[in-house]
């Protein structure tokens, strides 16, 4: 069956921008594509393995042609899970806030737990590396409180759709669609962009995945 796993990056649950943006993205996708089923994984729900000294280890060994042993083999295991988990899916939505310009920091653990050689991506000494993840769409919501695009720089920065989306095609999924929500809510009464947002995420929602979804059948 065809899945689509929605990856959720928000704690803040129904006071979350980018979770009722991601909701409303999903009702109409099941309008629109109700054989799909659907998945969840809340990034704080601490089945996101750490990957530490261990994991660091195990991936330099496999670079190296050799095994991890030990608790680096442990370690490996569990990335290995968690990326069996990731990979399993067809279609991705990911719920992304910014946290101080960039991604949350749970974001970018989960990046790092599932980004391995012979997983996320392959490694060549000549070609360098290839995206393993081809053939597969995403689609993003984004939102930030204070940083939009055209206002000034003390407004901060974006190092967050940026770098996801760079992760992304690194990881060899180039079909990718965003919905951003940027009001500046220390001044302006959001209540219009927020209405113009979830109309985009409903519209997204419709067309969301075709080509993978017809190289699935």
């Amino acid at each position: 069956m065809t899945t689509l796993l929605h990856i959720s990056a928000s704690p803040r649950g129904e006071a979350s921008e980018s979770l009722a943006l991601a909701a409303e993205f999903l009702d109409s996708f099941r309008t629109a594509r109700p054989e799909v089923a659907i998945e969840t994984w809340d990034l704080w729900d601490g089945t996101l393995p750490s990957f530490g000294p261990d994991g660091a280890g195990a991936k330099m060994r496999i670079f190296a042609g050799e095994n991890p042993v030990g608790p680096q083999e442990t370690a490996w295991h569990r990335a290995r899970l968690a990326f069996e988990r990731f990979a399993a899916a067809d279609l991705y939505l990911f719920s992304v806030p910014m946290w101080n310009a960039g991604v949350p920091y749970i974001l970018k653990q989960f990046i790092d737990v599932v980004s391995q050689p012979g997983m996320v991506f392959g490694f060549d000494p000549d070609a360098g590396y290839t995206g393993l993840l081809e053939g597969k769409s995403a689609a993003v919501v984004y939102t930030s409180a204070v940083y939009g695009p055209g206002r000034p720089a003390s407004f901060g920065s974006d190092f967050q759709q940026p770098y996801f989306e760079d992760w992304l095609r690194w990881a060899g999924i180039e079909d990718i669609t965003s919905v951003a929500f940027r009001p500046n809510l220390a001044t302006a009464d959001a209540a219009e962009g927020r209405r113009r947002a979830h109309a985009e995420a409903r519209q997204a929602a419709r067309s969301f995945g075709r080509a993978a979804l017809a190289a699935a059948f």
